[in-house]
């Protein structure tokens, strides 16, 4: 969901909102007479590289090499 914030309420409260930005990883809209005119994104750093950036993203469990244990379709013919 979307939030939206009139420029004067922002204006008052940016520290905040920049926190609430951080933290929810949500974006919010920034509104002047009802019309939008600037929108607050959460900072997504981006690796230099892609070499390791997958990193300690996926883990394995179990054997891969290991039989399932239950015959296949395939073999029963």
């Amino acid at each position: 969901m979307i939030k939206t914030m009139k420029a004067s309420e922002c204006k008052a409260k940016f520290l905040g909102v920049l926190d609430e930005v951080a933290a929810t990883h949500q974006r919010i809209i920034v509104t002047k007479n009802g019309r939008p005119v600037a929108e607050i994104v959460p900072f997504i750093e981006k690796p230099k590289s892609l070499r390791g950036a997958m990193k300690d993203s996926i883990t394995i469990l179990g054997d891969l090499d290991e039989p399932l244990g239950i015959e296949w379709e395939a073999l029963k013919e």
